[in-house]
């Protein structure tokens, strides 16, 4: 049984403030996931981006989506959509030994970004079925329930996921036999999310690890220099950033006078990054279960909620390269600000 939880609060002490994380931050996350936010807190002073999917945040980036990337009467074009449609025939012919495949969308979210991919490839009588992977159970809810409304008689599967720290191999072999263990997967990482990772590498590595030959990684990103941002918050810096701020205000239990949001460019992850800046003495209260731990930040100092690392092209190679993965395409969009990239196994 759980502790009986208070409303969330901050009171004053003679060395700073308490904050207490309320009871529906602690119904959100397992007892794991609280344990790799205090980790990630004390070590790099962090409350990593991907737990902003969970609980209502799914609601959030669902509706930054929306607001932002799906195509409107007056914003025709989506880079993203746009370069997977550029790709497809590419993208298509590649596992030629496969007459079937299995696409495993990893990070999904609300599965927009490939509905048009799998449409076209549905029409040829490629699809075996659709995976997908989030750390969200509410944006796998999402996905399904627009996956089933889109392409009813294609097989949907999900689940829960952590893609920096766990491997999903027993998943993707799940009802394999000899019939199926020819079928190709693509596997798509797409939402520029390989730039918001804190351990990049990692990520790679734990795709190479689960892909054969015939299999294809395919993922996007922004290009360019991180260190040239302008300043000027825009898209996912701007709204969504500012969202999960309000949220985590809300859940921790710190006043609005206490912290301002700072959004700038960090050199040592050579990433814009969107921080927490605190105005007094703070102590993080958690108290949950088995886990009493006090967390402590001075007046000054910064947590990182939001980070995102463009690749310079050079750096997206080598990245490949030393995750045991080989690059056999790329392209960028028009504006040289995006690129879509497709790996194999690499020869070595």
């Amino acid at each position: 049984m759980a502790k009986k939880l208070n409303s969330n609060s901050e009171i004053s002490t003679q060395e700073g403030r308490i904050a207490k994380p309320n009871s529906e931050f602690y119904s959100i996350f397992s007892t794991e996931e609280v344990l790799g936010i205090i980790h990630a807190l004390e070590v790099r002073r962090e409350i990593p981006l991907k737990y902003s999917y969970k609980g209502r945040g799914a609601k959030t980036w669902d509706d930054f989506y929306r607001k932002y990337i799906i195509p409107r009467w007056y914003r025709t074009s989506n880079v993203e959509i746009d370069l997977l449609r550029e790709n497809f025939e590419y993208i298509n012919r590649t596992p030629l030994s496969s007459e079937k495949v299995n696409i495993i969308d990893v990070g999904s979210g609300n599965s927009y970004p490939v509905k048009q991919f799998i449409f076209k490839l549905n029409q040829l009588g490629r699809i075996n079925k659709y995976i997908a992977l989030d750390i969200s159970e509410e944006l796998l809810d999402l996905s399904r329930n627009n996956f089933n409304k889109w392409f009813p008689l294609i097989k949907f599967q999900s689940y829960v996921i952590d893609i920096e720290n766990s491997c999903f191999s027993e998943i993707l072999t799940q009802g394999q036999n000899v019939e199926t263990d020819n079928i190709a997967k693509i596997f798509f990482h797409l939402g520029v999310t390989i730039g918001n990772h804190h351990n990049r590498s990692g990520v790679l590595k734990n795709f190479r690890n689960n892909m054969v030959k015939n299999d294809l990684l395919v993922f996007t990103n922004e290009i360019g220099s991180n260190s040239q941002w302008d300043g000027k918050a825009r898209g996912a810096l701007d709204y969504h950033a500012e969202q999960i701020y309000v949220w985590i205000k809300n859940k921790i239990g710190i006043r609005n006078q206490d912290c301002e949001l700072v959004r700038k460019y960090d050199e040592k992850t050579d990433s814009v990054v969107a921080n927490i800046k605190f105005n007094c003495n703070l102590t993080i209260n958690f108290s949950f279960m088995d886990i009493v731990k006090n967390i402590q930040i001075s007046e000054g100092e910064e947590i990182t909620i939001w980070r995102h690392h463009k690749h310079e092209i050079t750096e997206i190679k080598q990245e490949i390269e030393q995750a045991g993965l080989e690059i056999v395409h790329y392209s960028t969009n028009k504006y040289l600000s995006h690129i879509m990239v497709i790996c194999k196994v690499g020869s070595n």
